[in-house]
């Protein structure tokens, strides 16, 4: 099956874009990882698609005090190579690794994973633990979000009609800090069944622990001193997410969670590996 027929857009900067995306039935499209086999299944019959993989404003990588703002066109390849810098000690390569295929890689992109909002895919998980926020403009104003308040359900997010992420701020953190992250698929390069991200850094008292993979959106708890101290209460924490009705899910679920927590203290051991 082909796509339907739409028109095809290339704006020359960001204003042109968001102008575009406001008239009518339309979609923007980066990587098109998630969207060109939406457009040929006929799950997305946008009336036009705006190409904004070129926009510098989606490229941009901006170094701040307090973390670093990266443009929502950026790939996950170029993440992973370390072709961009990074305010953590290499979370965000080891998350970046672990997608799909080197293919995918070289075309995905971190903003275009963000609005696709697949409770199963890398980025919203562990952006979320990560602390990460969206940027977004419009064409009347901008705004930027937590990822945990942008993402609202499964492949729903808060973008409003014209709206485009334009980067991703992750804050900056110490070297002491530790971040584990585990998933589990059938086969490496798959979706996940089950995730979980969780972040330590004691120099600034943060401890965050989010899970995915789930039927909605990410699980987020940005304060998870007390789970951390004692993982036996992850049974809790599933059980009140209403995570439990099926026991092989749940089982594997808890198992994913309570190795993600193990891994903040053996961090050399590979990540994002079927568990």
């Amino acid at each position: 099956m082909k796509a339907a027929r739409f028109d095809y857009l290339r704006p020359d900067d960001l204003a042109g874009a968001t102008v575009a995306l406001a008239e009518g039935r339309a979609r923007p499209m980066a990587g098109g990882q998630s969207l060109g086999p939406m457009l040929n299944l006929r799950l997305a019959r946008p009336g036009r698609v705006v190409d904004v993989s070129h926009l510098p404003e989606l490229r941009r990588v901006e170094a701040r005090p307090d973390g670093i703002l990266y443009g929502a066109a950026l790939t996950h390849a170029e993440f992973e190579d370390g072709a961009v810098p990074d305010p953590t000690p290499g979370f965000l390569a080891r998350v970046a690794h672990g997608i799909a295929y080197r293919a995918v890689r070289n075309r995905g992109t971190i903003g275009g994973s963000l609005a696709h909002a697949d409770p199963a895919a890398d980025w919203p998980t562990a952006l979320a633990a990560l602390g990460a926020r969206v940027h977004l403009a419009g064409p009347a104003e901008t705004r930027e979000l937590a990822v945990d308040e942008f993402i609202l359900g499964a492949f729903e997010t808060a973008l409003a009609p014209g709206e485009i992420i334009t980067g991703v701020f992750v804050p900056r953190r110490s070297a002491q800090a530790r971040f584990g992250y585990r998933k589990s698929c059938r086969k490496v390069g798959e979706f996940a069944e089950a995730m979980c991200a969780v972040l330590v850094d004691r120099e600034s008292d943060v401890q965050r622990l989010a899970i995915g993979a789930t039927e909605a959106r990410q699980l987020v708890f940005p304060a998870a001193h007390d789970v951390l101290r004692s993982p036996a209460r992850v049974d809790d924490i599933l059980r009140d997410a209403g995570l439990a009705a099926d026991p092989a899910a749940f089982r594997l679920r808890r198992e994913v969670v309570r190795q993600a927590i193990a891994a903040l203290a053996s961090e050399s051991q590979p990540e994002g590996q079927p568990a």
